[in-house]
């Protein structure tokens, strides 16, 4: 079993941050290859990036590659900014991209220009589209949507035909944002009815609890049951603009596991988030960044069409997390701590849901 399969089958069991626009990490020289990796990372709104996929990453490649160097760019949500960072990291002398896309399409200009260098691109979390890449690593995506949809009907129960919902979508240039508003739709549409929908540009939870803040005044004398938002910024700016409003608590969605959000669903403010096993997902990525620096192409158990044709791909399973399961999922692995989920004001909520 190479070291890719043996990461994989791994995963089947999985449930310091950078100050500035660009950080260069270098390990630790014990033989083997020398070699660049960039890996270009999107925003800093979602906390998981900075404290999760960066340092994981990093963490990895250096036990696989010692000889390498992490050149690591935040592309701060611009995609001018992005393309930018990659012809910089290539005129540095990167070997191997790590791209994830701030817009889907747009970083196809990205990849054109590490083809040029003969300069293989890992699409990570996010799929660039109409233009072949590598390799893909990320979760089932529409299944993130699915799950989503599925915790919000059970959530909602006999009260989803009594009332509507607000829907949050992520954003417009990023592909991962329609697969996980497909999931959903396909799971709630005929079994709620959706009083507003909107995408949020850049994924910027301010942008989302703007509209929120806009739209409510238009709905008054309706009875809104509850809120699809596709991930936790989003979430939180929702439930924040609806108890600005005088709004009574509802059931709301999220994704990314972050601690806020998990705090939120401790004391009943936000209903569930999705899990995505960042750590596994940084890890394989790093597995095939030091197998291209080392010239293999280890096959992939599944593909993608992106548009330009089927890409090489692995895709992680997500899994809901509600008050119920804390404690067994991103608790138990380790994603968060107990010191952290649980200090102050959360003590008590932490103890009743199985805690400690």
């Amino acid at each position: 079993m190479n070291r890719l399969a043996a990461l994989l089958a791994l995963s089947a069991l999985v449930l310091p941050t950078a100050a500035g626009c660009t950080q260069s990490l270098r390990t630790g020289d014990a033989g083997g290859p020398s070699a660049t990796v960039a890996l270009l990372l999107p925003e800093r709104k979602a906390s998981r990036y900075e404290a999760g996929d960066q340092p994981y990453f990093a963490q990895k490649l250096s036990e696989l590659c010692p000889g390498c160097e992490v050149d690591y760019r935040n592309a701060e949500q611009s995609a001018a900014t992005q393309l930018r960072q990659a012809r910089e990291a290539l005129a540095a002398g990167a070997k191997v991209l790590v791209l994830t896309p701030v817009d889907s399409v747009a970083a196809g200009e990205i990849v054109a220009a590490a083809k040029a260098k003969d300069v293989p691109v890992i699409s990570y979390d996010r799929l660039v589209l109409r233009t072949a890449v590598d390799y893909y690593v990320s979760f089932d995506n529409a299944k993130v949507g699915s799950l989503q949809a599925a915790a919000l009907l059970q959530a909602l129960g006999a009260k989803a035909a009594a009332g509507e919902i607000l829907w949050i979508n992520g954003s417009p240039t990023d592909n991962n944002a329609t697969l996980f508003k497909q999931g959903a739709h396909a799971g709630l549409d005929g079994k709620v009815r959706v009083a507003a929908e909107s995408d949020t540009a850049e994924w910027n939870p301010d942008n989302a609890g703007a509209w929120v803040a806009r739209t409510l005044p238009a709905l008054r004398g309706r009875t809104i049951v509850g809120v699809y938002a596709a991930n936790d910024g989003t979430a939180g700016a929702a439930i924040a603009a609806m108890k600005a409003a005088g709004l009574p608590q509802v059931p709301v969605t999220g994704q990314d596991a972050e601690t806020a959000a998990l705090q939120r669903i401790l004391v009943g403010d936000q209903y569930m988030t999705v899990y995505k096993a960042i750590r596994t997902e940084a890890e394989t990525a790093a597995v095939l960044a030091a197998d291209l620096v080392r010239g293999k192409r280890p096959a992939a158990p599944a593909t993608v069409d992106n548009g330009a044709g089927r890409v090489p791909s692995i895709l992680l399973d997500p899994v809901t997390v509600t008050r119920d399961t804390i404690a067994s999922t991103v608790v138990k692995d380790g994603f968060v701590t107990p010191g952290a989920l649980c200090a102050g004001a959360y003590a008590e909520a932490c103890r009743a849901a199985g805690i400690a």
